[in-house]
């Protein structure tokens, strides 16, 4: 009888662990590239429609206060994947964090290390947009953190079709799209493969059919380029936006740089892209088409998951790297510390969990210890990140008191009625102080407001606790 016992209870341990094995959630992380949560009609806007992420929000919870780390590409990607703040890895630029985090484990590579396969198809960490997605090439990505990696190359302006450069181009001198970093607009030819998101679409949805009978778990990371300029689109997705007079611009408020400090106009304006109201509205309805085109690319991959039977055992994410302004205070693209550039759509759907709506602070930095706990995993105590996943049983959970991020030039923290920002050491380069609930558009500057003195003053305080906190880290780097 013992020996009996002996012999049967491995195999009940091996059975055991077999089912646990099994039981183990995917992540299906797709990210888009420079887009504003305002674009989205799950998020409010009544122009341009995205279907397959709305749906995926009233399946999951949307999260309608979250905030990445770094306003603009490099720095945010490797915030996130790395588990620390821009300036903990001194990562303001468009570089890999490895060279900061040495051997410690990015997020992907957290869960290949724990038995996941890893596979990313496209831009995760930073890669050049259009550049690297002309030639095709990995950018700054970290191959520890993947056990495959795919790239999508596509022609980006050079898109055969109906192109128009809007930016510095008010005398009309560059008849077509022109290449590099910049406002082009391209109604293109063909189908959805012409473009790099619809290699990656369709790519995706490959390695989700080739992983639906493994008993592995998965961690996919997707990422589209679109909307990242230029807005290049097939035809077909601009039909809503035509013709562009018909697109609406933000409020236009007269004095509207007066009380921002320099240092807080944006790096692209109206003005210093010399782009009129004709090609103010074209580049909203480009942009716009660029979303609805990448939208259409979300719904291909999540109908491979459904396909493939892993609705039920797979946790999807959808977010961006950053925001974007479309005019808001004369403002273009990213960077600037203004809610259009720092908030970011977040929706996150959870097999087994009711769809909500989440109000509550989070960054993104927190996805890693995050979907760690969700995923059985442990949370490396290392990482600046909190753990959101109470939310998903009690969406009225509070994460954060408030949410910090960052450009080359100043700090933001956000809270739920105030918004400061602070440039340069001590504020010196200026600050922004805005009442959120009274100027959610954040058009008045109260930081030299009498009657807000404390609130400024806790700030000023709370903002060097932060960044104290943010560098008492295990890296060792010296500042």
């Amino acid at each position: 009888m013992k020996l009996l016992q002996a012999l049967v209870s491995p195999m009940v341990l091996l059975f055991a662990s077999s089912c646990l094995a099994k039981e183990k959630m995917n992540v299906l992380f797709i990210i888009s590239d420079d887009l504003t949560a305002t674009a989205l009609s799950c998020y409010g806007n009544k122009v341009c429609q995205t279907p397959n992420i709305d749906r995926l929000a009233s399946q999951g919870t949307r999260f309608t206060k979250a905030y990445c780390q770094g306003t603009y590409c490099g720095p945010s990607r490797a915030s996130f994947m790395s588990g620390y703040y821009p300036h903990a890895i001194k990562m303001l630029g468009y570089g890999s964090p490895r060279p900061a985090i040495g051997d410690r484990a990015t997020w992907a590579q957290h869960f290949k290390n724990s038995g996941y396969h890893t596979a990313r198809v496209s831009k995760i960490f930073h890669m050049g947009v259009p550049i690297g997605i002309e030639k095709g090439t990995d950018g700054a990505d970290d191959p520890a953190s993947w056990t495959e990696r795919f790239n999508s190359q596509g022609p980006e302006w050079r898109a055969p079709g109906d192109g128009e450069t809007l930016e510095s181009n008010a005398d009309g001198r560059k008849p077509g799209p022109v290449g590099g970093n910049t406002f082009v607009v391209v109604e293109a030819d063909g189908n959805d493969l012409v473009h790099s998101d619809g290699k990656t679409a369709t790519k995706a949805a490959q390695l989700i059919a080739q992983r639906k009978d493994d008993k592995k778990p998965f961690f996919l990371g997707v990422g589209f380029v679109r909307p990242h300029v230029p807005f290049v689109a097939p035809r077909k997705d601009y039909k809503d936006f035509l013709p562009y007079d018909k697109m609406s611009l933000p409020e236009k408020v007269e004095g509207d740089w007066g009380d921002i400090p320099k240092a807080g106009i944006n790096y692209k304006t109206s003005k210093n892209m010399k782009m009129d109201v004709r090609r103010q509205k074209k580049a909203v309805g480009g942009y716009y088409a660029s979303v609805v085109y990448m939208d259409r690319m979300v719904g291909q991959v999540l109908g491979a998951l459904t396909e493939a039977g892993l609705d039920d055992n797979t946790i999807v994410i959808f977010t961006s790297d950053h925001g974007y302004h479309l005019g808001e205070h004369d403002f273009w693209a990213k960077v600037s510390l203004h809610d259009e550039s720092a908030a970011v759509p977040l929706i996150i759907r959870v097999p087994g969990k009711k769809p909500a709506v989440c109000n509550s602070l989070v960054e993104l930095l927190d996805l890693y210890p995050s979907l760690s706990k969700m995923c059985g995993l442990e949370i490396p105590a290392r990482i600046q990140g909190k753990d959101f996943s109470p939310v998903f049983d009690d969406p009225k959970h509070e994460v954060r008191d408030a949410a910090f991020s960052v450009n080359g030039k100043g700090y933001l923290l956000r809270e739920h009625d105030w918004a400061y920002i602070q440039y340069g050491k001590n504020g010196k380069g200026g600050e922004e102080l805005f009442d959120m609930k009274k100027d959610p558009k954040q058009y008045t500057n109260l930081v030299e407001d009498p009657k807000h003195e404390k609130v400024r003053n806790r700030f000023r305080k709370q903002m060097e606790a932060k960044l104290k906190a943010v560098r008492d880290n295990d890296l060792g780097l010296k500042y």
